[in-house]
């Protein structure tokens, strides 16, 4: 059986230190990663210098400066920049050019990030945008917690619907009659465990269902 190890070279290059690239670059070096943060702002770098492995003030736009900071020798790379379109976008063009294999690249826009893609980005996040839409499912729905997994697709974390309690998932035939799956429970007091066509849902159970996000919101309207 193929086991799933953690990656051994645990070192990132961490380009944008604003709220962004410096939450994700300390949360890192929280789970005993080693980051590089490069900025242009003097003021940016010297407020992490402390906290991060290596700081580095530079021009991610130039070829010459990215190439003498060692970002050719990185595998993996965030391009944290999403103000300014043009310094993200050839930012991460160079990466590219230098061979880095993992290039994840912020967005402000689903165009922005179509571009990011299109030169060569790995993978795109729209992290303002994607919290948007989810306080907006959050505020406008019943669901205790939503993620989409991709467009069209979610998770959603809600109550266990009355109509569902005392019974198996097998006789409630959740999946036929919401199109939704059911695929962990988590009991009053405990914890999350997961879920099968035996589990019997009680009253005050938690319950996270996977499926279509208008099945997904549905669902979590009838409970």
């Amino acid at each position: 059986m193929q086991q799933h190890r953690r990656p051994t070279d645990r070192r990132v290059l961490v380009v944008g230190l604003g709220r962004f690239g410096s939450s994700l670059a300390l949360e890192l070096i929280e789970r005993g990663w080693e980051v590089l943060g490069v900025d242009s702002n003097p003021r940016l770098v010297q407020t992490y210098a402390d906290a991060l492995t290596h700081t580095v003030i530079a021009d991610a736009t130039d070829e010459e400066a990215l190439r003498q900071v060692g970002a050719s020798q990185f595998q993996r790379a965030v391009v944290a920049i999403g103000s300014h379109l043009e310094e993200s976008i050839l930012t991460t063009s160079q990466l590219v050019d230098m061979g880095v294999s993992t290039i994840w690249a912020k967005a402000t826009s689903r165009r922005h990030g179509r571009i990011l893609e299109q030169v060569g980005a790995h993978h795109v996040v729209l992290p303002e945008h994607d919290m948007g839409e989810r306080v907006a499912h959050l505020l406008s729905g019943r669901m205790l917690d939503y993620v989409e997994l991709e467009e069209g697709f979610s998770l959603g974390k809600t109550k266990a619907p009355r109509a569902l309690v005392g019974r198996t998932l097998r006789e409630t035939r959740v999946r036929q009659r919401y199109g939704v799956t059911v695929v962990s429970v988590k009991r009053m007091g405990g914890e999350f465990t997961y879920a099968t066509q035996e589990t019997v849902l009680n009253k005050g159970d938690v319950i996270v269902v996977a499926g279509r996000t208008d099945d997904v919101e549905r669902f979590s309207e009838s409970a």
